[in-house]
């Protein structure tokens, strides 16, 4: 049975409803959706959230538009075509979950069933709670959910102990702020906020970026480094540092771990050695460390871009070291932050119910290299179900990721809103809802605030929950455990065990705040094994790895291919989300087509004019689009912005087809940056299109 929409301030024919933005975004914005006769004709911030303060990005400021897409899936569809043709039929839900059903009950070797998710919805109900019960009864293959954080979040766990830093509202009172790996505008709108508070007051704003961004634009300094020399960056501030002895030395000998060792290490980075690595001058790096070890307080925002290539998890560590160097955790406005889920008490087990795996210990298979995974005929993978994730379009080495797709042997479920290219290669299609549509409950990655998310209007056609469907998938399959019932409120309120989170509050107002400390490291009490910082990690060490951070350099440096001359990396679109709101009409006129952005020194020496059609291409594949000869690109680097649907591109592919599926140091992420290529002028496909 379907939920029906819950209001909160009523009138005869309208109604405004409290809800979540569902995005992967640090800034998980409390929403207000006005209804008005069962449709929803305003989408606003919520301004009593402190965080969101009525303001929404410009992505989700057109929700509604996506929502009511005339596109949008409404009914289940079967194949009919070819796989990738996208020819479906419309069938009943009956008839399509009778048929996924039986596929499963033939299945006699349960790990060659595999889910595939991430994070096309935040939400912790529709995310990651029936569909794990599911899967674990099931018996079938885990998958490792590394695509996107991994490799800093662990980095995180074996310096701080866990995904844990710095209050995001306190960055307004730091006097300076490096964004290093961040194009904030674009990707995290809210902390912009505070930094621009902060600039206002005096603080100086550096961004450590390979590509000069809209946030470096805004910023007093502009560093643009090689992709994947971050840690050489911040083990020659460490350097710095150490000789000018701008050290906190009362905070390193109380609360940190290794000490020793990492000085030993940091000696060995001068900055002349971090600048030839880095790409960048002496000068800018001396001076900046004297700017980080002389200012009180200062503040690292750190983001997801710089952990994606081979040494990402160890550039993460670096940096996550450098502010108790500095004693920076004495000051509420001092310190680092990547990511505040660590904060959030999830009741994870209650939610997931691992005990229905019932002692069985599948194996797992990185999402990452889901390409190579589909192509493994010595492990098959035989039946796939994907929803919350576009792996065909997002996934890397995407031309293997399509070949794995295509097999006609593979049978493949898709919960989507829409039809995307993932889509076009299912056998069975579900509609799924949209957050206007559903009970969902959402932490952050970028403050410490719970949010409950109700629906506000009838789902569209025929759609239905995640977690709906896989109730009924349940249901069908003859699961009796009492914790297959549960609908999706229930689930709501079991995210959390009772009196952890004032559920009243998240009822009355949408959210609810957790009770933290302003500083939460002012006296140490990391939540690391030994309580510090950890400088040293034993357990990196136990694991063959080196427990100090290092530079690791990229499987892919800049410079060191005759044939592939070219670093890229593939930032967001600045209008997209991944791949979501790619077709959003409003939103996609304001990208118009896929570009690559080129230095001008290196569009000349190939012969390459602004809006010229390019040929992408390294020994993985090739990739046609637009270049424009940009100032946002540093010389030797180019940007193939994304995440473009493939079949919206100029020839049905993506960037992705020339990324790989190589993995980082720690975290086993995706190496997205870590990428060479060559550019050429392509007439030929100019004149044919």
């Amino acid at each position: 049975m379907l939920d029906a929409p819950a209001t909160t301030e009523k009138t005869t024919n309208t109604a405004t409803v409290l809800g979540a933005c569902p995005h992967d975004c640090p800034d998980t914005c409390a929403l207000v959706t006005t209804v008005r006769d069962g449709v929803a004709v305003k989408l606003q911030g919520n301004p009593d959230h402190r965080h969101t303060a009525g303001v929404l990005c410009t992505k989700v400021s057109r929700y509604i538009e996506r929502n009511d897409h005339p596109e949008r899936l409404t009914t289940p569809l079967r194949r009919t075509g070819p796989k990738g043709s996208g020819q479906f039929v419309p069938v009943s839900w009956d008839e399509a979950l009778d048929a996924i059903t039986a596929r499963l009950q033939q299945v006699k070797q349960l790990e060659t069933i595999l889910p595939y998710s991430y994070a096309g919805t935040m939400g912790l109900v529709q995310g990651e709670s029936m569909d794990r019960r599911f899967f674990h009864k099931l018996g079938a293959s885990l998958l490792d959910r590394t695509i996107c954080s991994t490799a800093g979040g662990e980095a995180l766990s074996f310096t701080l102990g866990g995904k844990v830093g710095m209050r995001v509202e306190c960055f307004a009172e730091a006097k300076l702020i490096l964004i290093w790996g961040s194009n904030s505008i674009g990707s995290n709108l809210h902390f912009w906020r505070h930094a621009q508070a902060a600039k206002r007051n005096g603080a100086r704003l550096v961004c450590i970026d390979p590509r000069k961004t809209e946030t470096a634009d805004k910023c007093d300094e502009h560093i643009a480094l090689l992709p994947g020399t971050d840690a050489a960056l911040a083990l020659a501030l460490m350097h710095e540092l150490i000789v000018h002895d701008w050290l906190d030395h009362d905070y390193i000998a109380n609360h940190t771990l290794g000490w020793a060792q990492l000085r030993e290490r940091a000696l060995q980075w001068p900055p002349s050695r971090a600048a030839a690595v880095c790409g960048v001058p002496e000068a800018q790096i001396v001076a900046l460390a004297q700017a980080y070890g002389t200012t009180r307080p200062a503040a690292i925002r750190m983001n997801y871009g710089m952990q994606r290539v081979r040494g990402g998890g160890n550039a993460a560590r670096a940096i996550a070291c450098l502010p108790a160097l500095t004693g920076a955790w004495r000051h509420r406005a001092g310190g680092v932050l990547l990511s505040a889920t660590g904060f959030f008490p999830v009741d994870r087990a209650a939610l997931q119910r691992p005990d229905l795996l019932a002692g069985r210990t599948p194996r797992t298979i990185n999402m990452s290299a889901i390409g190579d995974a589909l192509l493994d005929a010595a492990r098959p993978v035989d039946v796939l179900v994907v929803y919350n994730s576009n792996p065909v379009a997002v996934a890397p080495d995407s031309g293997k990721v399509v070949a794995g797709f295509a097999r006609e042997d593979l049978f493949t479920v898709v919960l989507e809103q829409f039809q995307t290219d993932t889509a076009d290669y299912a056998d069975y299609v579900l509609p799924a809802t949209t957050q206007l549509e559903h009970w969902d409950i959402h932490t952050s990655y970028g403050h410490t605030d719970v949010l409950l998310n109700r629906p506000a209007v009838a789902p569209r056609g025929e759609a239905r929950s995640n977690a709906w469907v896989f109730r009924e998938l349940a249901r069908r399959m003859g699961f009796t455990e009492p914790c297959f019932a549960d609908d999706d409120e229930a689930l709501c309120r079991q995210a959390f065990a009772a009196g952890v989170i004032d559920f009243g509050e998240l009822e009355t107002q949408g959210f609810t705040s957790l009770k933290l400390p302003e500083a939460p490291f002012a006296d140490g009490g990391f939540p690391t094994p030994s309580g510090r910082c950890e400088f040293f990690s034993a357990r990196l060490a136990a694991m063959g790895q080196d427990g100090l951070p290092d530079h690791v350099p990229n499987y892919e440096p800049a410079g060191s291919s005759r044939d592939f001359p070219l670093a890229m990396i593939s930032p967001p679109a600045r209008n997209f989300l991944n791949s979501s709101f790619v077709n959003v009409r409003s939103l996609r006129a304001i990208e118009v087509e896929p570009l690559l952005e080129i230095h001008a020194d290196d569009a000349a020496a190939r012969g390459i004019e602004d809006g010229a059609t390019v040929r992408v291409f390294n020994a993985r594949g090739e990739y046609r689009c637009r270049a424009e000869v940009s100032r946002r690109a540093r010389a030797g680097v180019v940007h193939g912005l994304g995440i473009w649907w493939r079949k919206l591109g100029m020839d049905g592919t993506n960037v992705n087809q020339l990324t790989s599926q190589r993995l980082t140091d720690i975290g086993r992420g995706p190496t997205f940056y870590d990428c060479l290529v060559q550019v050429e002028r392509d007439d030929r496909h100019a004149a044919a299109s």
